[in-house]
C-alpha cells in the first residue's frame, strides 16, 4: 500500500492521504493488498509555542460515536505539554457518523490501517520525531491503539518498520486473542472503567495475563465506579441499541484465521462481514451505559498525559 503524501507541501493543518478498507484483522495481516482503497484525512495539530523541534507526537483515533468533546479535552492538554497531534477523522473520511447500532460500516481494522498510514508518513515529517510517536484512541480508537502493539499487524501495515513508541487505550475492546505470541516492548497505559458493561475491563485483564509473559510490557488502571466514557462530562445514559462485548473472546490462529465460541461450544468464524452478522444475531449482546464519572475524569486526564511525558520524553 503506497501513500503518496508529500509533508513538505503542507505540513501542518488538515493533511489528506492514502489508507484502505480491510475489514477485520484477518484481512490486515493477510491480504492488505486486496483491501480497496481510501482517502482519509487527519490534523496535524501543533503546541502554541514548541519548545524545539522535531517534536514528540499522538495520533489520536475517535470512538463510535465519532470525535466528542472529552477527546478534544485531552488533546488540548497534550498540545499544552508540549507534544504534536494528529487526529484522524476515519468517519468523516467515509461519510460515516456513528457506528454504534452497527459496528459494520467502519471496523476497527479500518481505523488500523488509517493508524499506520498516519504513522509512515509522520515519521518523514520534518517537524515530528520518528522515534518518538505515539497512539491513543477511545473505546473503537482504544482496541486499535491496543492490538497495533502486536507485531503481525505492524509488520503488514508499516513493512519499513515504522513502530508506535507508546500506547494509550482508553476503555477499548479487548476481546482478540492471538496464536502467535510477538508483542511490540513499547509501553501500554490501559485507562478502563471498573464497571464497564460496553467493552468489559476483564477482557483487558485476560488479555494483559496472557501477553505479559510474551514480552508485552501492558499495564491497566481501572477507576472504581467508571463506566465507559469516564472521562466526558455527560451524566450515566443507558444506550439500548448499542451493540457490546459478550463473553466470549475472538482467537486469532497463526494463519490469521478468526473465530468465537459460543456458550454452547459452537464454533463460529469470524473473518468475514457476514460471519460478523451471524455472530451479533447469534448473541444479541446489545444495551450498555456510557457517562462521565467526575473522580475517573480528573484523574484519567492526569494518568494520560503523565504517561506521554513519561513514554515519549
Amino acid at each position: 500500500m503506497d501513500d503518496a503524501l508529500d509533508v513538505t507541501d503542507r505540513p501542518i493543518g488538515r493533511l489528506d492521504y492514502r489508507s484502505a478498507n480491510p475489514f477485520e484483522v484477518h484481512h490486515l495481516v493477510h491480504g492488505i493488498e486486496e483491501a480497496s482503497t481510501q482517502d482519509v484525512f487527519g490534523w496535524l495539530l501543533m503546541p502554541e509555542e514548541p519548545a524545539r523541534t522535531p517534536l514528540p507526537c499522538i495520533i489520536a483515533l475517535h470512538g463510535s460515536l465519532g470525535w466528542r468533546g472529552h477527546h478534544h479535552e485531552h488533546i488540548a492538554r497534550w498540545l499544552e505539554a508540549g507534544f504534536a497531534v494528529f487526529r484522524v477523522h476515519s468517519f468523516e473520511s467515509r461519510q460515516v457518523q456513528s457506528i454504534v447500532t452497527d459496528q459494520m460500516s467502519v471496523t476497527h481494522a479500518m481505523l488500523t490501517c488509517d493508524a499506520f498510514q498516519a504513522l509512515r508518513f509522520l515519521s518523514r515529517h520534518p517537524l515530528i520525531d520518528a522515534t518518538r510517536i505515539g497512539v491513543t484512541g477511545w473505546s473503537l480508537g482504544g482496541t486499535v491503539s491496543l492490538y497495533s502493539a502486536w507485531l503481525p499487524i505492524a509488520e503488514a501495515l508499516a513493512p519499513d518498520g515504522e513502530r508506535f513508541a507508546a500506547h494509550l487505550p482508553f476503555y477499548p475492546g479487548a476481546h482478540l486473542r492471538m496464536e502467535e505470541p510477538r508483542w511490540s516492548q513499547a509501553p501500554i497505559r490501559v485507562l478502563h472503567g471498573e464497571q464497564d458493561d460496553y467493552t468489559p475491563v476483564s477482557f483487558v485483564e485476560g488479555l494483559a495475563e496472557a501477553i505479559r509473559p510474551q514480552g508485552a510490557q501492558i499495564e491497566i488502571t481501572a477507576y472504581p465506579g467508571a463506566h465507559h466514557s469516564f472521562d466526558a462530562v455527560e451524566s450515566l445514559t443507558w444506550l439500548p441499541d448499542a451493540i457490546r462485548l459478550g463473553r466470549s473472546v475472538v482467537e486469532i490462529d497463526i494463519q490469521g484465521d478468526m473465530w468465537s465460541v459460543s456458550p454452547s461450544g459452537r464454533r463460529h468464524p469470524m473473518n468475514e462481514a457476514k460471519d460478523r452478522k451471524a455472530a451479533f444475531r447469534a448473541a444479541s449482546n446489545v444495551g450498555a451505559h456510557i457517562g462521565g464519572q467526575w473522580e475517573a475524569r480528573r484523574r484519567s486526564f492526569a494518568d494520560a498525559t503523565g504517561f506521554f511525558q513519561t513514554s515519549l520524553r
